[in-house]
C-alpha cells in the first residue's frame, strides 16, 4: 500500500478514502481532545479551532466534527451543525473537475455508513434550504445537492459546511463565482473571498539563491527577509548599469550552476551564455507541456530548413512529475525525452538549441532550478491554473514570465507591467465561451498551417521514435480527435500556438538588448513582495481565522 495511491480503479479509490478518513478523524479527534483539556463547554470550540479544509481531499472533515459532536458529546443536530459551520472553512485549490473529488455512493457508504448517514442529512437539511431560497427552481437543486446521481459531491458538502470559501487567485475566484460555483456564490456571496497564494522569500531566494540573497541585503538592508513589500526599495537601480550588470552577473553564476548539475544528471553539456528558457511543474494537459514541446519541434524544423538562422542560443528545460495512473502525461515526458535525443545529438545545428528533461523534480532541485531562469513558462490554457507559485518563485528570482492571462500570471502582470511580460493566447473568457458554445475545429489549423501539420505528421511517422512510429499517436489523437477524448484538443494547444510562437521570438528579439533585459530581469525581482507567503497568511488571519496577535519579546 502507498500514500495517496492512484485512484484509475477501485481499488485505489477505496485505499484513498480510507487514508483520507483515517488522517482527517485522527486530526479532528486530537483536535477536540486538546480544546477539552483546557475548556469546559464544547460549544466554545469554534472560538479556538478552525478547520481550514485544503481542497476537496479532507472535506469529510465537515460529517465527521458532526460525528464526534453528535455521537461523543451528545450534542443535538442543530448545535452540533452551528458549531460545525462556525469551525470549518474551504479553500478551493483548482478548477479541474477531476480534482473535485465525488465519491460513489456505493463506496463511501459501505466504508464510512455512520459518516454517510451524516451526509444524508446535511444533503437533505441542505436541499431544503435551497428550495425555500429558491422555490420551484428543480435545475437549481439538482445543480446543488451534495448527494447527486449516486455520487457524494465533497466540495458542494465543503461549501455548505462552512462559513468562508475562497480562491488562491484573483482570476481563480472570480471564475469560481461565476462560473464553477456560481450557484453557491449567488446563495451564500458573504462566505466568498480571495486569498491569493504566496511564497517563502526566506525558502526561494535567502536559502536558494545565496548570490542574490547577499546582493540585495548589501543594496536595501535585510528587512526584506521578513517583509517582502520591503523589496521594492531595489527599483531605485532599475537603470543603474553597476547595478545591472552585478545583478546579471549573478544570474550567470546560478546558470553555470545548474549548467552543471546538468551535466552531472543528464550528460548534456548546455551553454549557461544561451537562454535558459524552463518550465518545471505537476505534468498536466492543462499546464500544456505538450505546447511547449511542439514549439521546441517547430524551432527545430526552422533550423533544419535554415541552418544559419539567426537565433539567440536556447536551452529549454523541463522538470515534471506525472501522476501514477495518468498516461498521457507520462506519454509527454516521454515526448520530451525523445525530441531530446533527437535534438542534442545533431552536429547540424550547431548547439543552437538543446533541450533537458530534469529528472525526479522536487524542491531541492527546483531551489537550483529557479535561481538560474531567464524565461519562466507559464502557459496553462486560460481559466485552467488556479494560481500557481512556481510563477511566483520564477518571478522572485529575476525571470520574466511567458505566459497565458492565466491564475496569479495576471497579478504578476499587474505588478510589472504588460512591456514587462510576454503574454500570449486566448483570454479565459474566450476559452470558456469555446467550451460552453463550440465553434473551435482543430483540423482547420491543421489543414492550414503547414508548419503545425508538418511537427503534428512528425509525432506518427516515426521521426521522434523510429523503433515505433505509433508510440505518440495518442498525442496526435488528442490534439485532432476525439478517439481519445471528449473534445478534440481540450486545451486549446493548436489554437494558441501561433500566438506562442510570436511571444518566443518576442523573447529573443528582447534580450538582444542587454541593458533591457537586465532592467527586465531586475525589475520582476524588486516587484515581487506582494506574492510572499507571509502577506497570504496574514490576509487568513486577518480575514478568515480571526486571531489576535501575540508578540514575542
Amino acid at each position: 500500500d502507498v500514500l495517496y495511491p492512484n485512484d484509475n480503479h477501485y481499488a485505489g479509490k477505496e485505499l484513498r478514502l480510507k487514508q483520507q478518513y483515517f488522517f482527517i478523524s485522527a486530526s479532528i479527534q486530537r483536535a477536540v481532545l486538546k480544546f477539552k483539556e483546557k475548556n469546559s463547554d464544547i460549544h466554545d470550540l469554534p472560538k479556538k479551532v478552525v478547520f481550514q479544509m485544503n481542497d476537496t481531499h479532507p472535506t469529510v472533515t465537515v460529517p465527521e466534527l458532526m460525528r464526534i459532536l453528535i455521537d461523543e458529546e451528545g450534542l443535538s443536530w442543530d448545535d452540533a451543525w452551528s458549531i460545525t459551520t462556525q469551525c470549518c472553512a474551504y479553500t478551493n485549490h483548482t478548477i479541474m473537475a477531476e480534482a473535485l473529488e465525488k465519491w460513489p455512493i456505493e463506496l463511501f457508504s459501505r466504508l464510512l455508513p455512520r459518516i454517510y448517514q451524516i451526509v444524508e442529512e446535511i444533503n437533505r437539511r441542505f436541499v431544503l434550504e435551497i428550495q425555500s431560497k429558491y422555490p420551484g427552481d428543480n435545475d437549481k437543486v439538482q445543480r446543488m445537492a451534495i448527494i447527486h446521481d449516486g455520487q457524494v459531491r465533497m466540495a458542494y458538502m465543503a461549501i455548505a459546511g462552512s462559513f468562508s470559501v475562497n480562491g488562491v487567485a484573483k482570476l481563480h475566484t472570480e471564475i469560481l463565482e461565476k462560473q464553477e460555483l456560481k450557484d453557491f456564490y449567488e446563495m451564500t456571496p458573504e462566505k466568498f473571498n480571495n486569498k491569493t497564494n504566496g511564497i517563502t522569500q526566506r525558502r526561494f531566494l535567502l536559502h536558494a539563491n545565496p548570490l542574490l540573497a547577499n546582493w540585495i541585503t548589501n543594496k536595501i538592508g535585510d528587512d526584506w527577509i521578513t517583509d517582502l513589500s520591503k523589496i521594492a526599495k531595489l527599483k531605485v537601480f532599475l537603470d543603474d548599469k553597476k547595478s545591472q550588470q552585478e545583478f546579471m552577473n549573478i544570474k550567470y553564476q546560478n546558470k553555470v550552476r545548474l549548467a552543471n548539475y546538468i551535466k552531472e544528471h543528464n550528460g548534456v553539456d548546455v551553454d549557461p551564455r544561451s537562454i535558459f528558457d524552463i518550465q518545471v511543474k505537476r505534468l498536466h494537459e492543462y499546464k500544456r507541456q505538450l505546447l511547449n514541446i511542439l514549439h521546441v519541434m517547430y524551432l527545430y524544423n526552422k533550423l533544419k530548413d535554415n541552418p544559419v538562422l539567426d537565433i539567440v542560443p536556447r536551452t529549454f528545460i523541463f522538470g515534471a512529475k506525472a501522476a501514477a495512473g495518468y498516461r498521457r502525461a507520462k506519454l509527454t515526458i516521454k515526448l520530451i525525452n525523445s525530441v531530446a535525443d533527437v535534438i542534442n545529438n545533431d552536429p547540424t545545428i550547431n548547439g543552437k538549441i538543446k533541450v533537458v528533461f530534469i529528472e525526479d523534480y522536487r524542491v531541492s532541485n527546483a531551489e537550483i532550478i529557479f535561481a538560474a531562469a531567464d524565461v519562466s513558462e507559464q502557459i496553462s490554457t486560460a481559466s485552467k491554473e488556479a494560481s500557481g507559485t512556481g510563477n511566483m518563485k520564477f518571478m522572485l528570482n529575476g525571470a520574466p514570465t511567458l505566459g497565458t492571462m492565466d491564475g496569479a500570471n495576471v497579478e504578476i502582470v499587474d505588478e510589472v507591467g504588460a512591456e514587462n511580460a510576454f503574454i500570449f493566447g486566448m483570454s479565459s473568457d474566450e476559452v470558456i465561451n469555446y467550451e460552453k458554445n463550440g465553434g473551435y475545429d482543430p483540423m482547420e489549423i491543421f489543414n492550414n498551417d503547414q508548419d503545425i501539420r508538418r511537427v503534428l505528421m512528425q509525432l506518427i511517422n516515426g521521426y521522434y521514435s523510429p523503433a515505433d512510429p505509433e508510440l505518440f499517436r495518442d498525442l496526435y489523437n488528442s490534439l485532432l480527435n476525439t478517439l481519445s477524448s471528449d473534445r478534440a484538443d481540450t486545451y486549446f494547444i493548436l489554437k494558441d500556438f501561433r500566438s506562442y510562437a510570436d511571444a518566443q521570438e518576442r523573447v529573443d528579439a528582447a534580450y538582444r538588448d542587454e541593458d533591457e533585459w537586465a532592467r527586465m530581469a531586475l525589475l520582476q525581482t524588486a516587484s515581487a513582495g506582494k506574492f510572499s507567503s507571509d502577506r497570504t497568511i496574514e490576509e487568513y488571519v486577518r480575514d478568515i481565522w480571526k486571531l489576535e496577535k501575540v508578540v514575542l519579546k
